[in-house]
């Protein structure tokens, strides 16, 4: 059952996703070579705790840390580790989730760690602009296949692929609700979008091909070919004005499909 928000809910709901996004903020500042993933969790868990949050990922059917960090050819759910530092020329998906006031939040942003290839900034750029034309999407009236047919469209318009194995997802007083989407198909079909839904739009993207694998951790998603991957998510609310986007990141209008 898809849940339909009111007014109230989206209220309680925006602070839990305003966490999260302050979150990302402060990690993506932090990201830098020689710095551990395992650095990146407890920056994570700490300032989730010191507002006022949960960590929704730690504990979320065995995950044993509040930040998926995902780097390179790993897309989703990198477990942290002390072993693992960063390295200039690598990338990194910082996914973090939170609960605050009965409701979650959730989102993602993959960063370069100093400077990277051409291609590789490139598949950073594309994966970001996916999500915002995903996000431009979400209207009342709208089918929800619109969004994923959006992705798609502009993902391998320039020659990536859409990971199809993980979808994005409904939201609100669970982390994972009706509807599931997913970043490809056919536009029009679907549920209609109605004013109060609450969506984790999260596009995931291979600069080689689209087939993953999970890792004996079972829970870190790589690339089966080893190419990069990028992954960008916004927890976005249908209103009648448009996307609300409750996770909107460096002082960008709430209203505004900002993947940053």
């Amino acid at each position: 059952m898809i849940v339909c928000r009111s007014a109230a809910e989206l209220d309680r709901m925006r602070a839990a996703n305003e966490l999260v996004a302050s979150v990302l903020v402060a990690l993506e500042a932090a990201v830098a070579p020689g710095v551990t993933t395992e650095d990146l969790d407890r920056l994570a868990e700490r300032l989730v705790r010191a507002g006022g949050g949960e960590p929704a990922f730690k504990g979320y059917r065995g995950f044993p840390a509040t930040l998926c960090a995902s780097i390179n050819d790993e897309v989703i759910h990198g477990i942290p580790s002390p072993a693992r530092a960063l390295k200039a020329g690598d990338i990194i998906s910082l996914d973090v989730g939170a609960k605050l006031h009965g409701y979650y939040g959730d989102s993602a942003v993959t960063v370069p760690v100093g400077a990277v290839p051409e291609g590789t900034a490139t598949l950073l750029r594309v994966t970001r602009e996916s999500l915002d034309r995903a996000i431009a999407q979400v209207r009342v009236g709208g089918r929800l296949s619109d969004i994923g047919h959006a992705v798609q469209q502009w993902v391998e318009s320039h020659g990536f692929s859409i990971v199809r194995e993980f979808v994005g997802h409904g939201i609100g007083e669970a982390l994972h609700e009706e509807p599931q989407i997913p970043n490809y198909g056919p536009a029009g079909r679907g549920p209609r979008l109605e004013a109060g839904m609450v969506l984790a739009i999260e596009p995931m993207v291979a600069m080689g091909r689209p087939e993953t694998k999970v890792l004996k951790d079972r829970w870190t998603a790589v690339t089966r070919d080893g190419s990069l991957a990028a992954h960008f998510e916004h927890t976005v609310a249908v209103t009648p004005g448009g996307p609300l986007v409750l996770t909107v990141r460096n002082g960008a209008a709430a209203g505004q499909a900002a993947a940053r």
